[in-house]
């Protein structure tokens, strides 16, 4: 087999493990033909996204109880839309990546990537830029640490993202309201609403069952959103709804 983008080489690595229940990595290695040391990167990248389980030479399938488990569900949604939304990164392009769990998946598909400019607020997003092979221009906002969202928020902040501009932004959601935006269960939201001002795109990568989460705050106006990745779990109603308010969604395939 030839050599495959990461992402599509995870994807057959789950689909192994799944079929034949345990794999190797010197068969994986061979199947692939590509080195060892990528195979174990791999392997750890999914063992960390709840896909498979780390063995000794290779990786076993889960347990069927996890595999049915509704966060074993999310990391595949999460997977798939992180993949699908750095396709849409090209080489070189300055973006920001807001703190959160999905944004932080997004780094991990990033490695083949050439010459980016990457802004952040969030320390476990930084340390991750900072492992890439494309050796990214690193930048942070710095300003006051807000222990809820786990990241740097505030004036100075602010301040220091104003002085920049950037091709896109990319941002989580707790929530997706069709008639206000996107929604979140943290109160402070004008970095948020800074990023989106310094950005040409704006990105929201959430998962197809936080559609319809009502939550109080509102983060961003659909007028400030360009595009929705989410995964293919959402409703052709509620993909119309989006296009009606003039976001481009795009669907990422968990198959």
């Amino acid at each position: 087999m030839s050599k495959r983008n990461t992402q599509q080489r995870r994807h057959w690595i789950v689909q192994q493990v799944n079929q034949l229940g345990e794999v190797a990595v010197e068969a994986l290695a061979k199947a692939l033909n590509t080195s060892e040391v990528t195979i174990r990167k791999d392997l750890t990248v999914l063992e960390n996204s709840g896909l498979l389980l780390r063995r000794y030479g290779g990786a076993v399938a889960l347990p069927q109880e996890f595999l049915e488990s509704p966060e074993q569900k999310v990391s595949v949604r999460k997977l798939s839309i992180v993949a699908r939304a750095a396709q849409l990164i090209a080489d070189h392009n300055r973006i920001v990546i807001d703190s959160g769990s999905t944004t932080a998946a997004l780094i991990e598909q990033l490695n083949h990537h050439r010459g980016l400019v990457i802004m952040t607020n969030a320390l476990n997003i930084a340390t991750k830029i900072n492992e890439l092979d494309g050796d990214p221009t690193l930048l942070m906002t710095g300003g006051t640490w807000d222990s809820n969202s786990e990241a740097f928020q505030g004036q100075v902040a602010e301040r220091v993202l104003r002085s920049y501009d950037f091709d896109q932004l990319f941002i989580g959601a707790d929530g997706i309201d069709v008639a206000r935006g996107t929604t979140t269960f943290n109160e402070l939201t004008g970095l948020s609403q800074v990023m989106a001002e310094v950005a040409r795109e704006v990105i929201v990568l959430v998962e197809s069952d936080k559609f319809g989460r009502k939550i109080p705050n509102c983060e961003l106006s659909w007028a400030q959103i360009t595009h929705v990745v989410t995964d293919d779990g959402v409703s052709p109603e509620m993909v119309a709804a989006l296009e009606a308010q003039q976001v481009k969604v795009v669907i990422a395939s968990t198959q």
